[in-house]
Formats: C-alpha cells, structure tokens, sequence
C-alpha cells in the first residue's frame, strides 16, 4: 500500500506541474500572433492524423516530411514568444538582485518625472519615458543619443519639446540617471491593441512585453497619461492613482512596510 501512495503522490504532483506549465504557456501566447500559429499547426496535426487513418500514402509522406523538419521551423516561428518566456523566467527571484536603492531615491525620481509628466500633459505634448527594472535595456539605450545626466523635470520637458532633435523617441531611466533619450523600441505586435492607439503607445506595450519595463505615456492628441506594463497599458491614468503605483513597483523590496508607509505619506 506505501508504493501505491507514494505513485499517486507522485502522479498528482506531476499533474500539477505539468498544468501549471500549460498555463503559463497559454497565458504567454494569448492575445499574440502565435494563438494563429497554434491553430495552423492543429490544421497540420489533424491532416496528418486523417492521412494515416486513410492510408493516403503520398500525403502522409508530405506530412511526416513537414514533422520532420518542424521542429526547426517551430522554433523559428515562435522565437519572439520563446525569447519572452526565458527572459520571464530570468526575472524570477531566484535571479533577481538588490539594488540597494532607499526610499528617498525613489521619492525624488518619481517627483521629478510626474511635475514632468504633468506640465506636458497640459500642454498635449507627446512623452514617453521607460524605467529599467530587473531587465537589462542596453540594446535600446544604444539605439538613442546617451545623456547620463541626473533626473529633473526641467530636463524631460525639455527633451519632448516638439520639433527638437530628441523629441521623436522615448526616454530611458536607470536607477537615478536618464541614461538616453531619442531611443527606438519594438512595436507590439499584439492584434487586440485599440486602433486609437498610436506608435507611441504601441511602443510602449511592445517594450513592456519583451522586459519588466515600466512605460508612462503621454498622448499629443489627447495629453492623456496611460501606463504600460507587463504587455497591458493603463489608459488615462489619473495622477494620484499613477504615483501609487510606481512607487509600488519602483521601491526596493527589501524594505519593512513601515517605511514603505512613511514615504507613501510623504509622497502624497
């Protein structure tokens, strides 16, 4: 009876793993090109499935040739969603590092950008500014004009000036330097994205979909500030509501909720 217990411990476990997989699988492709994918590779397993039950010789070589050489061609398909599965993965705890950062960094920071991001706002003048987390963002940084230079307001608002030559691009913080700005990002792909979005916005999606960036928005047409972050935007993000939450996702986690309390109240 003890071996039999222990098989069903180990089926169920295995169960439950190999569900949890699944998911998280689901959950990276949906609302992405590769749901497409998935269904024409389902056209192609069930032509081979039917070939064989017919014995249609000639169409089952042709299909037994294409699961042949698909398992190459599944990878070179999938590869954008393959590459955000193991950069998710990496971002896990397990890799994670502490920044060191204190409270106080992360207060002056955000200030900073929102007295930015509100004087803009006002003013219907387009901004998009990207915080590095845990995912290194030197392939971007480089596709822009290096700056390096300390966070200030004065210095976003000047950046996105219309017709200045770093305006047209987006801003990339690190810690407490604005490393660049005029930088290029990947476009999400993402066919459920509203057609009232513009490239900005789906930049800032793509960005937030291939790393754990955080992306604030600001709409030219509008001077709507939207949040983008883990593949999904926040439109029309109220300030009290945007402050709230990139201090929660900016703070370094190391810290006790007591003093993570105090400097929401100052802060606020």
């Amino acid at each position: 009876m003890d071996w039999i217990t222990d098989i069903g411990i180990k089926d169920i476990i295995d169960i439950l793993i190999v569900s949890y997989v699944i998911y998280k699988l689901i959950l990276l492709v949906r609302g992405t090109r590769a749901v497409q994918l998935l269904k024409g590779i389902l056209v192609v397993v069930v032509t081979w499935a039917l070939s064989s039950w017919f014995k249609l010789s000639t169409l089952q070589w042709m299909m037994n040739q294409v699961f042949t050489f698909g398992v190459v061609g599944v990878i070179i398909i999938f590869q954008p969603e393959l590459r955000r599965a193991l950069e998710q993965l990496g971002r896990g705890k397990l890799f994670s590092r502490t920044t060191g950062e204190e409270d106080q960094d992360v207060n002056r920071r955000i200030n900073e950008v929102l007295k930015a991001v509100n004087y803009l706002s006002r003013r219907k003048i387009g901004a998009l500014i990207v915080f590095e987390r845990e995912t290194g963002l030197n392939d971007y940084i480089e596709s822009g004009t290096t700056i390096e230079a300390h966070i200030s307001s004065e210095l976003l608002i000047n950046i996105f000036i219309p017709n200045t030559p770093l305006h047209d691009g987006a801003v990339l913080i690190r810690r407490n330097q604005l490393m660049a700005a005029g930088c290029y990002l990947p476009l999400s792909e993402n066919p459920f994205i509203s057609k009232e979005l513009g490239t900005r916005h789906r930049a800032a999606i793509g960005m937030s979909e291939v790393s754990d960036a955080l992306c604030v928005i600001v709409s030219e047409e509008t001077g709507q500030v939207s949040l983008a972050m883990n593949g999904h935007v926040l439109r029309d993000i109220k300030e009290d509501a945007l402050l709230a939450k990139l201090f929660e996702e900016l703070k370094p986690k190391a810290k006790t909720k007591e003093k993570n309390s105090i400097w929401k109240w100052r802060l606020r």
